[in-house]
């Protein structure tokens, strides 16, 4: 085993402080960070959104499917998204990262219209793919250019601060969508394409780390100095090494839980959580009407409930305010520790979501899961860019999407199919109708997203006590119980990971003590 990681660097260096690792920190990281917010504002724009968007009945402007159908498309949008940086990592490391990032810009753009012009199950598919090329051709550039702009003493610092410039992205996107979908659904995706667009400008003042040894080295290849792999070979030879086989195995359980939050959440929310209980403990019963406010806290537009997005986004504002800080504690830690640590938090927060449908508790879930997810998700990239070979960073940044992959992969499929089964308000709605006495083809005609309204008016009663009573009736909680413990098998995972890579790094300085 060690023979095939011979040429990976499992060291673990001393970091810098947190002042001298700012900096330390170079004008081309922060251009990076501008470059990856800008995509992460019209990314999550949608992202947040979608499962609300797909179950939205079309009379109201949404694509009115089934949670089925919107598992499919989350599906195909995490395995093209996440295997695709796998081998175009590589290109990014040959021809050039500004090449790569303008090109996945254009594709990404596509994508947006294409949702915009199309509101269809096959429109959304065809956009979601374009938008899953389009991020896996965009991030190995970023993340590339990232390596080689800092230095092993700073990485924890430096990628812990770019995850943060990252969230702040994460945080406007949201709260773009919240406001954009009130107008009409179609702004949203005509938003996200304005907005990305902004990166072409970012690009004209982008000067690439490491060009001349890129330069240099294509030219040794075209000489015939230095023989080069075909791509796919040389990757599959990387994928090979036990170092990331395990790696790939260990991660796949929590990514299959990080994106469950992302996927299924706000569709949880918006059924089954009152947060207008939040608005009233902050402002009265009367809410607020600040613009200001309503646009920050992600409110509707009476400003008296916050949105699912809004709930959400508080995941973004914390690591959008606090990462650094977090980095700064974990780069005391090794990194296996950390993410450890930040994967039992994680479950943890899944169990509580599972247990309660309280406004205030659904808050508290999210910010345990924020941190959870500092501990854990700049550690990854810290880690394979650490023990990647020279020449080959960007190509295992791409490799760490691989757990990504699996996890989002299958939990774009079986996430939504769960929540259906033991949480969908929709299907409760149409049995609770058919119980309380209306006809079986009645129900089966009522379009889909509209049950629950229809039971309001069938029964008369009010929807707050309609959707207490259906939630006391039936085991919602199961669907993150579930989840939670496909996160505990990755948790045990990890464990396991972080003694075996300590053995290795001990067999490795024993080498290099020797040679």
């Amino acid at each position: 085993m060690v023979q095939d990681s011979s040429d990976n660097d499992l060291r673990e260096v001393k970091q810098l402080g947190m002042w001298a690792s700012i900096a330390s920190l170079s004008y081309v990281f922060w251009l990076v960070g501008g470059m990856e917010m800008v995509e992460r504002i019209a990314y999550y724009g949608v992202k947040a959104s979608a499962g609300l968007y797909a179950k939205a009945p079309q009379s109201q402007g949404g694509l009115g499917i089934s949670l089925s159908d919107y598992g499919i498309i989350i599906s195909t949008w995490a395995i093209l998204q996440t295997f695709i940086p796998v081998f175009t990592g590589g290109i990014s490391d040959r021809v050039g990262y500004k090449q790569t990032i303008f090109v996945s810009t254009v594709i990404k753009i596509a994508g947006y219209l294409c949702m915009a012009l199309f509101p269809s199950f096959w429109g959304f598919l065809a956009g979601a793919m374009l938008l899953a090329a389009g991020t896996g051709i965009f991030k190995p550039g970023i993340q590339g250019t990232l390596v080689l702009a800092t230095h092993r003493n700073n990485s924890s610092m430096a990628w812990g601060i770019f995850y943060q410039i990252v969230n702040i992205g994460g945080f406007l996107g949201p709260l773009v969508a919240v406001h954009m979908r009130q107008l009409s659904w179609d702004n949203v995706f005509y938003a996200c394409a304005a907005i990305i667009s902004l990166n072409f400008v970012l690009l004209l003042t982008y000067k690439e780390p490491g060009l001349a040894a890129r330069l240099e080295r294509n030219a040794k290849i075209k000489s015939g100095e230095i023989t080069q792999q075909a791509l796919w070979k040389d990757a599959w030879h990387e994928l090979k090494k036990p170092i990331v086989i395990y790696y790939m195995l260990v991660f796949s359980g929590f990514w299959f839980l990080f994106n469950a939050l992302f996927d299924v959440l706000p569709i949880h929310i918006s059924e089954w959580v009152n947060t207008s209980v939040i608005v009233t403990s902050l402002f009265g019963p009367e809410g607020t009407q600040n613009g200001i406010l309503q646009f920050w806290l992600g409110l509707n537009n009476a400003g008296t409930q916050v949105m699912p997005e809004g709930m959400l986004n508080l995941n973004a504002g914390l690591i959008m305010t606090s990462c650094f800080l977090i980095a700064a504690l974990t780069a005391k830690y090794r990194i296996t520790t950390a993410m450890l640590a930040g994967c039992l938090l994680s479950i943890l927060a899944f169990v509580l979501i599972g247990y309660t449908n309280a406004a205030w508790m659904m808050v508290f879930a999210i910010a345990m899961f924020s941190l959870g997810e500092m501990m854990i998700s700049p550690k990854k990239n810290e880690f394979m860019g650490n023990i990647a070979p020279e020449g080959k960073k960007a190509m295992y940044l791409g490799f760490v999407m691989l757990p990504q992959g699996i996890g989002w992969g299958l939990e774009g499929y079986f996430g939504p199919r769960l929540y259906e089964h033991y949480a969908s308000k929709e299907i409760f709605s149409r049995q609770q109708l058919i119980t309380d006495g209306m006809p079986a083809v009645e129900v089966a005609a009522i379009p889909q997203g509209e049950a629950f309204t229809t039971l309001v008016k069938f029964t008369g009663e009010s929807a707050d006590a309609l959707t207490q009573q259906l939630y006391l009736a039936h085991n919602i909680g199961m669907a993150w119980y579930i989840i939670a413990a496909i996160g505990s098998v990755s948790a045990v995972g990890i464990y396991i990971y972080g003694k075996w890579l300590l053995t290795l790094q001990n067999q490795q300085r024993h080498q290099l003590a020797h040679a």
